[in-house]
């Protein structure tokens, strides 16, 4: 993966230069200790009181940051923000002081500094040229301490761009901001995030943002991720971009032309990887068939991330990835767009950012918007498959995450799909967004043989099928959980709906290539219907809950409400116990609305309660201001499939 963009607020924080010495606390922190804070709910581990960041830019472009932070700890949990850290690039920067202190509630103060500073890798990297020097108070704090800490860092990055977090994480902030300071005759230009646009305080070539007194962040069920207020900042001489300095880019075009001329030489096939591909696809028959056996042997070459050089961006030479089978997602699409080039299947870089599709904002062109690499296939056949868009001049693309090994290709990664991301293709390339598969390309279908007995227990037999991203979800759980904890899993999931179930098979069955999963269940329920005066069965026949229902039970809310594109169908059919007949059914239920649809329908024939239900979701961000509309839609899912079937005996 491409070195993490995004890191902690800690991790960029301004500092007055002047150091204390000693067992004192600097006048700013005991300032910041002083302050009152409001009264907030216990779940706030710390408020930050101090974030403060100073970056001065030099003629030749090099960087100055001096950090001041400040947080004072709430709870036990909040022990583990008392650490100071800085990163730096090991080739082009370096941590030139730090010092932190801590302030305990009885006043007492204790100095950290050069004996306690250590030195560590940022990332799990085999090898990767960011570091971070870090001090650790954790241990030595306690609720109600302040700690504190100061660095200076010293860089002369690739890009002529700064990120800044005024609220890192959910911790409320007292004070946030970030100060550039350019040599005369540059100039600055910035973008806010998730907050209204945060106007600078100029004074001469001197910038400042400031926000202050921000709530704690309240998670909310589906909710954006990207939800801390931020900004990114542009800077360079009046005059452009100088040959040689740093690179900003005005236009999406501009950045691809750039990718594209990093990236393209390093996907040059040489004859060892044009014979893997023909080898691999030896017997395909189709161009989508080549695709498909290319895109499977990279997902199985090993993920691992050596970030070095040019910015961290430039892939490795494809010859060198194919060697050593291995390499980081740039390196894993590179290696594709190799072996598909030997085979007169033209494909493209695409930067994007993975775990957010609301992350990246067509008003900003920068690369420091994407944290991953994946790939456009371009496709002349007119294949059938669900993560295609098209281009005006390109066509139909394939997109494709050779990094994801549980999304086969022709699907993309939910937390991908709908995104902005960047097809470098030189002169043709640009911003794109990301198909969306649609909701009966990620179905799950359900049919459960129920018997029920006399007593209220039950017998059943449950057959899923799942395909797209709804199949993605059981896969992952098949893989990466041991036998035990995926045994385990599903015994939970059955439990919930059905209490002290016995659990007696587990079958799944994986189809990578198809994109499938099947899973086969069976197990027993004891007391599952509840017997009433010997003359009554209740039950409910939504016996088994949909694993990725959504709750809204809050009266309001204050963020969007993120909806996946999903269709889950379900027949359930109860053999009723001799003696009973159906005395009371719930009635059917009929939803629509435009994020979703939803019934349900009862039927008794020959002995059998048949019981259906059908959802369909489909993808969007629904505004907060919406909310009662999408509550009120899950509320009468919620109470439909807790609606009871009465029996009385005959």
């Amino acid at each position: 993966m491409i070195r993490r963009l995004v890191l902690l607020c800690a991790l960029m924080l301004a500092a007055v230069p002047v150091m204390a010495a000693g067992d004192d606390a600097p006048a700013w922190l005991r300032q910041a200790a002083q302050l009152s804070l409001p009264t907030y709910e216990k779940s706030v581990a710390m408020a930050v009181l101090v974030d403060d960041s100073t970056v001065t830019v030099s003629d030749d472009g090099r960087v100055t940051r001096s950090s001041t932070f400040a947080v004072r700890i709430l709870n036990r949990e909040g022990r583990g923000y008392a650490q100071a850290v800085d990163v730096y690039e090991t080739d082009t920067g370096k941590v030139r002081e730090m010092h932190a202190w801590l302030i305990r509630p009885s006043g007492q103060v204790k100095s950290y500094g050069k004996n306690e500073i250590s030195d560590e890798a940022e990332l799990n990297d085999v090898y990767d040229e960011s570091r971070m020097k870090r001090i650790s108070a954790v241990d030595d704090a306690e609720p109600g301490a302040v700690f504190g800490f100061q660095t200076i860092t010293e860089s002369r990055p690739y890009f002529n761009q700064l990120f800044w977090y005024f609220q890192s994480g959910i911790s409320p902030v007292v004070a946030s901001r970030l100060t550039l300071v350019l040599p005369n005759g540059w100039r600055a230009n910035g973008i806010t995030f998730n907050h209204a646009t945060v106007e600078p305080a100029v004074n001469g070539t001197s910038y400042a943002w400031e926000l202050r007194d921000l709530p704690a962040v309240e998670r909310e069920p589906s909710s954006p991720h990207d939800l801390a207020p931020r900004m990114e900042v542009k800077y360079s001489p009046a005059e452009g971009t100088r040959p040689g300095a740093a690179k900003v880019f005005d236009s999406w075009p501009e950045l691809s032309r750039w990718y594209t001329e990093l990236s393209g030489p390093q996907s040059a096939p040489d004859e060892r990887i044009a014979a893997k591909a023909r080898e691999l696809t030896a017997n395909a028959r189709t161009e989508m068939e080549k695709v498909r056996a290319i895109g499977t042997y990279v997902q199985n070459i090993q993920y691992i991330s050596i970030q070095i050089g040019v910015g961290r961006w430039r892939p490795h030479a494809a010859a060198q990835v194919f060697a050593k089978s291995y390499g980081d997602c740039k390196d894993k699409a590179n290696l594709m767009r190799a072996m598909l080039k030997s085979l007169d299947i033209e494909s493209f870089p695409v930067l994007i950012f993975s775990g957010d599709p609301n992350r990246v904002r067509e008003a900003w062109p920068s690369p420091l918007q994407f944290n991953h690499c994946i790939v456009a296939i371009k496709l002349k056949e007119d294949s059938q498959v669900a993560a295609i868009l098209q281009h005006p001049k390109m066509g139909r693309l394939l997109i494709f995450d050779a990094t994801d090994d549980d999304t086969p290709v022709g699907d993309l990664p939910e937390h991908e799909q709908g995104s902005f991301a960047l097809v470098a293709a030189g002169e043709d390339g640009g911003l794109l967004r990301m198909p969306t598969t649609a909701p009966e390309a990620n179905e799950l279908r359900r049919t459960a043989e129920v018997q029920l007995a006399a007593d209220g227990s039950i017998t059943a037999v449950v057959r899923e099928k799942a395909i797209g991203q709804s199949a993605v979800g059981y896969r992952r759980e098949f893989r990466h959980l041991s036998r035990p904890e995926y045994l385990k899993t599903i015994e939970g999931w059955v439990t919930y709906g059905a209490t002290s179930s016995k659990v007696t098979k587990v079958e799944p069955a994986d189809d990578l290539r198809a994109g499938r999963f099947d899973l086969d269940i069976e197990f027993s329920a004891a007391a599952y219907g509840q017997l009433m005066q010997n003359r009554l069965l209740v039950f409910k026949p939504a016996i088994i809950s949909r694993s990725e229902a959504l709750t809204l039970t809050k009266a309001k809310r204050r963020y969007p409400v993120v909806i996946s594109s999903r269709a889950f169908s379900e027949t359930v059919r109860v053999k009723l116990p001799a003696g009973f007949e159906v005395d009371e059914l719930p009635d059917a239920v009929k939803l629509d609305m435009p994020f979703g649809s939803y019934k349900t329908s009862y039927e008794v024939k020959n002995g059998e309660l048949i019981f259906t239900r059908d959802l369909v979701q489909r993808a969007g961000t629904i505004p907060a201001d919406q909310y009662d509309a999408v509550r009120s839609f899950f509320e009468k899912i919620r109470t439909a499939e807790g609606a009871p079937v009465v029996l009385a005996r005959k």
